[in-house]
């Protein structure tokens, strides 16, 4: 459910006194964190927007995103908001080539695209999310370092007992390339190093880690926080620090990632106005942290987009 595409009519012929969002100056595309709109945060409605919202990208927050759209097309019924999560890589090239208005991504822009293209992006970084291994329930290993996650990753650790567990073959699910938390979740584990990332299976977005890893024996994979359950899975430890939203904040847990939503620099006004309320206190001040997201405000240390963390 939280990886399938999201659609929602537009409800014509409202009174457009009914609802609207309120402080949400249509600014631009141009806030690039939550706190450039913290103070903005009020749903009720100054002034009505129309138009049509799409976007595609990171499967690992579509959920939040498609709360979010839920609540801004309650309060303008004139605005349609529709969208999907192939993964960063596809959402950053629409939104760069101007198929959808929104991309979503786990990853800086940079890191995906030519610099002619993101020179024409505006980025606005929404939250932070954590993201750690996860094994199949009848695995018994409950903590791995860095260093045993590479050698699982890379195919030189083959066998649960070779990092505490039963004498049984490690089955790798891996996310496809373009993924960005695939991405997030290499760059933790091998750093700058050039190794080939393995698995037994390549899956496409955050769901179908979720359903594959719950029917699939000895199996070790990856998600973000909020993909997180207990009652299918088991997240694991890394470092013997749990993968818990306040051991990110000060970067104790390492796998972490900021969401961040480009949009064009001429981005429509339907467009500006969605991202604006994704910035304002209905979002940041809630929302974020139903949906199992960090807000960036609560961050104590900021990532660059080489991955370098220093305090803010």
């Amino acid at each position: 459910m939280l990886d399938q595409a999201y659609s929602r009519r537009q409800f014509l012929g409202l009174a457009g006194g009914l609802a609207s969002i309120v402080g949400l100056g249509l600014v631009g595309c141009g806030g690039s964190n939550a706190s450039d709109a913290t103070d903005k945060g009020s749903a009720a409605a100054a002034e009505s927007v129309s138009g049509e919202v799409t976007y595609d990208g990171a499967s690992s927050f579509q959920a939040l995103v498609e709360a979010a759209a839920e609540k801004f097309m309650d309060a303008n019924p004139d605005v349609s908001i529709s969208g999907s999560g192939n993964g960063s890589g596809k959402g950053l090239t629409a939104v760069a080539a101007g198929t959808v208005t929104i991309g979503n991504s786990d990853v800086f822009a940079e890191t995906k695209l030519e610099a002619d293209q993101v020179k024409n992006l505006v980025d606005h970084e929404v939250a932070v999310v954590g993201m750690g291994p996860v094994v199949s329930k009848n695995v018994k290993v409950d903590d791995l370092s860095l260093e045993q996650l590479k050698g699982i990753f890379s195919g030189q650790i083959t066998n649960w007992k070779e990092v505490g567990g039963d004498d049984a073959t490690i089955v790798v699910l891996n996310r496809k390339a373009g993924s960005g938390t695939r991405a997030t979740f290499e760059a933790a584990v091998f750093g700058d190093e050039a190794v080939d990332f393995k698995g037994d299976a390549e899956l496409d977005k955050s769901g179908d880690v979720q359903t594959q890893i719950a029917s699939t024996d000895n199996a070790i994979s990856y998600l973000d926080f909020s993909h997180f359950d207990d009652s299918k899975f088991n997240a694991v430890k890394v470092e013997g620090v749990e993968p818990k939203s306040k051991n990110v904040t000060d970067d104790s847990f390492k796998i972490w990632a900021t969401e961040h939503m480009y949009c064009s620099k001429d981005a429509d006004e339907a467009t500006k106005a969605f991202l604006d309320f994704m910035l304002s206190d209905d979002v940041q001040g809630k929302l974020v942290e139903e949906q199992g997201f960090i807000p960036v405000s609560a961050m104590k240390v900021v990532k660059d987009a080489s991955g370098k963390v220093s305090s803010k």
